[in-house]
């Protein structure tokens, strides 16, 4: 299984954020500090997976998971594959591969899609597919996420508890992206603040 890349629209996904009347980099930057402070660590992901998880144990789970029917491998290879039966209001597709640190798992990039989607098919779009996924997350992972407003892609969820942050987007009228991230592994904190934070000058492809 090869680590499928991720969209390079993650990297500029939130340039032009407005939250409310503080700007989105303050507010950010000090709800981080006080998570990262508090020496709180989540680092529970889904289906027995988390921060930390050595690279070779995640093939072992992921292996597990296969033998008892759980999971297969996803499109091209280059993903684990999960298919949602229940905790979604529609069937779905759930595709994610984990990016390492030193070997442990650092960030968890998940795609969702129902599998029932089609242009014409409204319920089954990526605007309701994102609120179910937030729903869910919320019963998961708890109900503190904050809403941003993106000029082009709309609007994204992100929640940060302890060194977890969780951020969950649209890509496209059927695809939706939740993005597991330890922000306490300096490199991973440091590169993907850009996936959150605003940069100081919109990039080309954004305007």
């Amino acid at each position: 299984m090869k680590k499928s890349l991720i969209p390079i629209f993650l990297i500029t996904l939130s340039a032009g954020l407005v939250i409310g009347s503080c700007t989105p980099r303050s507010r950010y930057e000090r709800k981080l500090k006080h998570e990262l402070a508090s020496g709180v660590r989540n680092d529970s992901l889904f289906m027995g997976m988390y921060f930390g998880m050595p690279e070779k144990q995640f093939y072992i789970h992921c292996w597990d998971l296969n033998h008892k029917g759980l999971i297969k491998q996803g499109p091209s290879n280059t993903t684990v594959e999960y298919m949602i039966k229940d905790e979604l209001r529609y069937p779905a597709s759930m595709n994610f591969y984990p990016s390492f640190a030193d070997g442990k798992i650092s960030e968890m990039p998940v795609k969702f899609q129902y599998t029932g989607w089609a242009p014409w098919n409204k319920s089954l779009s990526s605007d309701s597919l994102q609120l179910d996924v937030l729903k869910w997350f919320k019963k998961t992972y708890g109900d503190q996420f904050m809403k941003i407003d993106h000029p082009k892609r709309g609007s994204a969820f992100v929640q940060i508890s302890g060194n977890r942050r969780i951020t969950i987007f649209r890509e496209n009228e059927m695809t939706v992206w939740a993005i597991f991230t330890d922000m306490s592994v300096k490199q991973v904190a440091k590169d993907s603040t850009k996936t959150i934070l605003p940069p100081q000058n919109v990039p080309k492809e954004l305007k």
